[in-house]
Parts: C-alpha cells; structure tokens; sequence
C-alpha cells in the first residue's frame, strides 16, 4: 500500500477523541501508540480534543507519554479549557466562578484568572460543572442553590456515559442531570456536541480541514457534523454496530474503522447501483425495507458500513429496519 492512498492524506490534521479511541482508562487501545507515531512521522497534525474534565492537559498528556504515545499539553484541549473560554468571554477577571468537579476544571478556571470558590454563600457569578474522580453530593447541592440564586451555569459536557477498561461507567452528563431536576434552566455546554470545544481546538491547530475520530456517534460524530467536519466512527470504545446503523442524519461518520488504524488505510469505498450497496467484497441488498446480506466472508467492517448505508435509506424514506436480523446476519459472517 502506498503512503499516498492512506485516508488522513486528504486532511490536513486528525483530531482525536481520548476515551475509547487512544485509551481505555490506565490501558491503551490496541495500535495507538503505533498509529498515532504513524502520523506524527507522516508530518500530520495531531490534536486531543476530549470532554473528559477531570485532568488537566499536562496530566492527560503524561498519560499519554506513559502509554507510548506521543503529546505535549499543547496538543491537548479539553472540555473545561472550552468551558472556561466560554466564561472569560461572559466576564472579566477575578469573577468568582463555583466550581464543581476535580482538578481538570479548578486549574483551568485558576488559569484564565477567574477566581474558584467552593460555596454559593460566596456569590458566584456562575457555576462550571465538570467530571470529578471525588464529586460529592455537596457539591450538587452548592451549585443548584448557586443556579437557582441567579448564576450563570456552564457545564464541560453531558456524555452520559465513559468508558473504562472495566465497562461503561456514569459520565458527567448523569452529575449535569441531577442538577438540573433541582433547577429551572439549562447549561450552556461546551464538550461535544457542541461547537465550543471542536472551535476552540481547530483554532489551536491552525487547520483548514481536520478529520476528527471519535467513539462516539452522539458526541463525537454529532459534534463533528455540528462543526462541519468528517469524522471516523471506530468501534474501540463506546458505540459499535447497533448504533450505527440506527444513527439519525445528524450523527453518521463520513468513515468507519476499527481502529485509528484506519486513517493509515485507503478510505472505504462505496458504489451504489439500485438497490445493491457494495464495499470491498461485502455486498448488501434491500428487500422492501430488510436488510440482505450476500454470503461470503467479506471484512467485517466492509459489511457492516454497506449495511448501514442501506439502513440510512430506509430510514430516511420513513421505513423501519428490523436491526437485530441485519446484526445476526453480520454475526453470521464472521
């Protein structure tokens, strides 16, 4: 394979969400550190965009370091930094700012000159609520007093859910959540899906056209489509078949791939005749609104993205696929 028909040539960087795409909490996902030195050495442009606040960029690149890959805090942006920009554009320095969630978001308030406090008795100008290894009930409780006083509420990021090495574990978004029953506004946010954290680190990059690569269909994907990017949807972390193929306009990936790997590959290639969709060997066809597999032993991911292809028409016609036996027939061809 020539260099020249790997997939990220078309682009000028390659954004890449952490949790679930480079890492799997303390391990790394199996060929990141290969394929993320990969395109260091190609002189492509690498950026860590992740809406996870808990640690700060120093400590998230040291992880990062620690598991063989390449970073600099520069080259990482997170949801808190994205937050506290959006803070700073709203009010001057030296504003008192409540902040719920772990060091990530403290030193990231500390940092743009806003002053951190603890208690709604200390009148914050606003509150910003991100993921904190030792988020306490408390600290709940400040910031919907705080909100429900009149402050201004800003949240990293609603993920529902992370992924750790262990399994899907409550994401800020559950913290955001609880809050929010006890007020009477929403969070401006700043993590992905929305624009925020994706603008803030293009503009970081100086890029013209990134690539971003996500886990994620409802975050990564949705924030990419948001922000007028493609994106890679890899199967190594949160979302993975099922989700694809019910995914709404907003939120289907321009690639799939496995891994990150797959930005060093030629793009997958799809041809469409009637209503056949064929990708690499895979061959799909549609029955009236099934799904129909060809036999054989295409590549997985091959079959997979042609199946999806072909669950996108029929639900954007108003049909409804039954995913469960497009998923049995893909079970069946490996």
């Amino acid at each position: 394979m020539s260099a020249a028909a790997a997939l990220v040539d078309a682009y000028d960087a390659a954004l890449f969400d952490l949790d679930g795409v480079v890492y799997l909490g303390p391990i790394a996902v199996e060929g990141a550190a290969e394929g993320i030195g990969a395109l260091r050495a190609r002189g492509t442009h690498v950026g860590f965009v992740t809406n996870n606040a808990a640690r700060t960029p120093q400590e998230v690149a040291a992880h990062l370091v620690e598991l063989g890959i390449p970073a600099d805090p520069d080259d990482v942006v997170t949801s808190s930094q994205a937050a506290v920009h959006l803070l700073t554009r709203r009010f001057p320095a030296g504003t008192r700012v409540l902040v719920v969630g772990g060091d990530g978001v403290r030193v990231a308030v500390e940092e743009a000159g806003l002053v951190g406090v603890t208690s709604a008795d200390d009148e914050p100008a606003a509150v910003i609520q991100g993921y904190g290894f030792d988020l306490t009930w408390q600290q709940l409780n400040e910031a919907a007093i705080a909100i429900n006083r009149g402050a201004h509420w800003v949240a990293t990021n609603t993920d529902p859910t992370r992924p750790t090495d262990r399994g899907l574990v409550p994401g800020n978004g559950a913290a955001v959540a609880a809050v929010q029953m006890a007020v009477s506004v929403s969070p401006e946010v700043a993590g992905k899906p929305f624009r925020p954290l994706l603008d803030d680190t293009v503009a970081r990059l100086g890029s013209q056209h990134p690539i971003f690569v996500g886990d994620r269909l409802d975050t990564d994907v949705a924030g990419a489509v948001t922000a007028g990017m493609d994106s890679l949807l890899v199967l190594s972390g949160s979302h993975g078949a099922p989700d694809l193929l019910a995914a709404d306009p907003g939120s289907r990936p321009t690639y799939v791939g496995q891994d990150q790997r797959a930005l060093l590959q030629p793009g997958r290639v799809l041809t469409v005749v009637g209503s056949t969709f064929r990708c690499g060997a895979a061959e799909v066809t549609l029955d009236g609104d099934r799904v129909v597999l060809a036999e054989g032993r295409p590549d997985r991911a091959d079959a997979l993205w042609a199946a999806a292809q072909a669950s996108w028409r029929v639900a954007d016609r108003g049909g409804r696929v039954d995913h469960a036996d497009t998923l049995a027939q893909l079970d069946r061809l490996t």
